[in-house]
């Protein structure tokens, strides 16, 4: 396998899954958050938040929106997730992509 394809799926296998941390987090509060309170909250329909929980990504504003309902900064995750200290723990550096 070419370095750069390598380097690109072991970045995807590494990325954070944002609707599964979401769902960890949702999970995680008092029962009175239930699902049709957070499709309130998004002002949505309960099905969209089954759908936000399997989602790979999702956009920033939505997220934003997200993290103040659940007073959660799901940015902080998603940094943490980025640190340059985990991209460089495999093998590929950046002269191998390039």
């Amino acid at each position: 396998m070419p370095k750069h394809v390598w380097y690109v799926w072991m970045c995807y296998r590494k990325q954070m899954k944002i609707g599964r941390r979401i769902k960890e987090v949702f999970d995680s509060k008092p029962k009175t958050y239930t699902i049709n309170w957070f499709a309130g909250q998004l002002h949505c329909d309960r099905r969209n938040i089954y759908r936000i929980f399997s989602k790979d990504n999702i956009d920033i504003i939505l997220l934003g929106r997200i993290s103040k309902i659940l007073n959660h900064d799901f940015f902080a995750d998603l940094s943490k997730s980025l640190e340059i200290n985990d991209w460089n723990s495999d093998t590929a550096s950046e002269k191998d992509i390039l």
